[in-house]
């Protein structure tokens, strides 16, 4: 992708519209103007919104209303959005798939374990640059763990979903270690850093007000960075976990939460019309 697009529509989140806590736990990230839009998109159902709306929430994080219409149209030309005409724009392409995976995630639902795993393994010969990183991003958000270079794994507990594996080089197979599984797990995943991050995330969401606009940039910030967090939930079957694993009370807590968000994001949307 172009790098001029990168930098020309790239905003650091002005520090007046969150707190530090919040910001610390959303990684310190720098918002262009495509992700807030495409992160406003995510969270909408149906995902489109007027253009007015978007342009005004891109204001709350400096981005001027020029450049939020430019990062839109850009988002047009590149398939990650549509217009109908009429102002409001709707979510395409990839942003779809990756939509579907925020919802997967948010539910975090699983299926009996028999104790396999699924494994693949790459075939494919000498692959370019660009093609060994749409492979590795497609195993990762197929939940895979990569083992070594080139075998990667999960247990079989979920629908491994990979778009066109012959297209991916890679080969899929089943089977059942033989050492301990528990411990497989968690030399594949930093599971105590999952939870750690997962109960302040917890704490965040209990303590963030969405009440008033001052709220909605930071709540911003803070929602983007749980479901983030939450697709990085490898999802193991409960025997793998480590005791008081979190993931249902974050779901659970962000889903409380995140109800309360949509509702202020609305009175807050309707008070300029």
């Amino acid at each position: 992708m172009n790098q001029d697009r990168h930098t020309a529509d790239r905003h650091t989140a002005d520090p007046h519209t969150a707190d530090p806590h919040t910001a610390d736990l959303a990684g310190g990230r720098t918002l262009t103007a495509r992700s807030v839009l495409a992160s406003a998109l995510l969270g909408e159902e149906p995902p489109e919104l007027p253009v007015a709306h978007l342009v005004r929430l891109a204001g709350l994080f400096g981005i001027a209303p020029n450049r939020a219409r430019v990062a839109l149209s850009r988002m047009v030309a590149t398939g990650e959005a549509t217009s109908d005409g009429s102002g409001r724009y709707r979510l395409a392409g990839h942003l779809v798939a990756r939509r579907l995976r925020q919802a997967t995630s948010r539910l975090g639902t699983t299926r009996p374990w028999s104790g396999d795993w699924s494994i693949v393994v790459i075939t494919g010969g000498p692959a370019s640059a660009d093609v060994r990183v749409a492979r590795r991003r497609a195993l990762h958000a197929a939940r895979l763990a990569e083992r070594r270079e080139g075998l990667w794994l999960r247990p079989d507990n979920v629908e491994l979903v990979l778009a066109d594996p012959e297209e991916l080089g890679v080969e899929r197979y089943r089977g059942r270690p033989d050492s301990d599984a528990a411990a497989l797990a968690a030399a594949l995943w930093d599971l105590q850093g999952w939870a750690r991050r997962a109960g302040a995330f917890i704490d965040a969401l209990g303590s963030t007000p969405t009440q008033s606009a001052d709220d909605l940039a930071p709540g911003f910030l803070l929602s983007a960075a749980v479901l983030r967090h939450l697709q990085a939930d490898p999802l193991l079957p409960p025997v793998l976990l480590p005791e008081g694993w979190p993931g249902a009370l974050l779901r659970s807590t962000y889903n409380q939460w995140d109800r309360h968000y949509r509702l202020a994001l609305r009175q807050w949307g309707r008070s300029e019309l």
